[in-house]
């Protein structure tokens, strides 16, 4: 038996729920983190995001040229196949650690998104939640050509941002309510997550033990804390897991089937056969 017929021989037949990383939207042009091929990176942290404007104007310049990019994206094969799976009623929800919007996109109406989505922005001062689109525009204005200068080589770096070294001249854009700090409303490493979104997956997990259920993931190493802690609960709960995901994870040895494959024509494989 290979590694996707075992797959399938522990999903068939049960409902299902996923987990995803940045692993599934890579056939859709954005890198990972951690994947076999992926350069060394430092993303920001929440407490260097917060030192001042010159961290501020570091983040923003880069994301102002990522974000002209990381607009484009579409859903790939993996994407439509779990919404796929949620139309047929198989799937019950999806928890992404990703924050492209890819899932919902796709057509998916159950996802839990874990860390945000890189879509919205946040000021830090009144809260208020306003479009990145918006955003753009506005920086767009107080930065004429920046994207331009930048020129179309520069590396695509996850999370919507860009590989930039000259950002000193960037000129950032307040909360238009309160003159604030504008942040994606993403969780940046060193932030937690939002205990009702934990509280909403761990739920959707607990109802695969009471029915029978699976949990899959779905282009994860399950390196951080925040997608692992899912997987652990499930072990415990007796839920099988099965893993679809180019290289090792630190769940492996919770799994009741691994596939060391890429996310699109796995799901897609998976899909064609489970619903």
């Amino acid at each position: 038996m290979d590694a996707i017929d075992a797959a399938l021989d522990v999903l068939a037949d049960r409902p299902l729920v996923a987990l995803t990383g940045a692993g599934l939207s890579t056939d859709s042009g954005i890198p990972d983190y951690r994947g076999p091929s992926s350069p060394p990176r430092k993303p920001m942290t929440y407490t260097e995001f917060v030192s001042g404007p010159a961290a501020q104007r570091r983040y923003w310049a880069r994301s102002h040229v990522g974000w002209a990019r990381m607009a484009r994206a579409l859903p790939n094969r993996g994407h439509r196949a779990l919404a796929s799976l949620e139309a047929a009623e198989v799937l019950r929800g999806v928890i992404t650690q990703n924050v492209d919007g890819l899932h919902r996109a796709a057509g998916s109406d159950a996802v839990i998104d874990l860390h945000g989505r890189i879509a919205d922005v946040v000021c830090l001062g009144c809260r208020r939640i306003s479009a990145r689109d918006e955003l753009q525009q506005r920086l767009s204005e107080l930065n004429p050509g920046f994207i331009e200068a930048a020129g179309a080589q520069v590396e695509t770096a996850p999370d919507g941002d860009a590989v930039l070294t000259e950002v000193a001249n960037f000129r950032l854009a307040e909360c238009t309510g309160c003159g604030g700090v504008l942040k994606p409303d993403v969780v940046f490493f060193g932030e937690n997550v939002p205990r009702d979104r934990v509280a909403q997956a761990f739920a959707l997990v607990d109802s695969l033990a009471d029915d029978d259920g699976a949990l899959l993931v779905a282009g994860s190493s399950l390196t951080v804390l925040s997608g692992l802690r899912f997987v652990r609960h499930a072990h415990r709960l007796g839920v099988p897991v099965v893993i679809v995901n180019r290289g090792t994870t630190r769940g492996d040895d919770l799994a009741a089937a691994l596939v060391d494959a890429g996310c699109s024509e796995t799901l897609a494989a998976l899909a064609n056969t489970v619903a």
